[in-house]
């Protein structure tokens, strides 16, 4: 059994998502919101695949078109596992204040309601991490983790797991690789981002929940370990913190 931890499985991103998502078989995705459209998708197609589960929640760039309310609605649907992609990212002009407030509104509402958080943090670790701080109590996961290995250490700290996708497998990737390499691996869970950021040997195609292979291997051979152990483990930290019982 593997899991992609997090995905985005839009119709508007894929000619062919049943395609996509009947090649994971049985095996189970987390289909991750970050907008309005995402998080409509990510009901639907809970509702629809039993080996479909999912977070929702409003991504930074969403500040002027954000509907919490639609969180609220939606929170209690068993296979509603989080709230996420929530965060930080300031690599655009944007309005910094106006991002951590939305962020701390979804953080309350998963302390509300009891629910993991899934952190998109770009170019915004220190303040990322002084929020958090505030938000020991919640499981925290840190999406398509992309700071050094001296800040995954602080994070650590915090709680927090570190969502690994295809960056690892880039020439370009040698900073997740050293965290890859001095993190243990109860603290990872396997990811693609689809239909971004595809691993290594299809970069520049379109990503699918299946290539999480090519990241798991990747894993395996960073730290002398089998592929089915890396599945094995990764696997039983996503089930636990997101309470899924396979």
């Amino acid at each position: 059994m593997m899991i992609d931890t997090h995905c985005h499985l839009c119709e508007s991103d894929y000619d062919n998502l049943k395609e996509i998502i009947n090649h994971m078989g049985n095996n189970i995705m987390i289909c991750s919101g970050a907008d309005n459209e995402n998080n409509f998708s990510t009901i639907k197609l809970i509702n629809e695949y039993d080996n479909i589960y999912g977070t929702i929640g409003f991504h930074p760039d969403e500040v002027d078109n954000y509907d919490l309310k639609f969180i609220e609605d939606n929170i209690n649907n068993p296979k509603i596992v989080g709230i996420g992609e929530i965060g930080l990212d300031y690599y655009h002009d944007s309005d910094k204040e106006l991002q951590k407030e939305l962020f701390i509104k979804q953080l309350d509402l998963a302390r509300l309601y009891n629910k993991p958080v899934v952190i998109h943090s770009r170019d915004a670790a220190e303040d990322t991490f002084n929020i958090l701080e505030n938000y020991k109590d919640l499981k925290i996961v840190l999406h398509c983790y992309g700071y050094s290995l001296d800040m995954a250490k602080k994070f650590l700290k915090l709680g927090c797991k570190f969502g690994i996708g295809g960056v690892l497998t880039f020439k370009n990737g040698k900073k997740l690789v050293e965290v890859v390499e001095n993190i243990g691996i109860e603290n990872l869970l396997l990811e693609t981002d689809s239909p971004y950021l595809t691993p290594e040997p299809y970069r520049g195609s379109k990503n699918e929940p299946y290539n999480i292979t090519f990241v798991a291997a990747k894993i395996a051979e960073l730290k002398n370990m089998k592929i089915d152990e890396v599945f094995e483990i990764t696997t039983k930290n996503a089930c636990e913190i997101y309470n899924i019982k396979i």
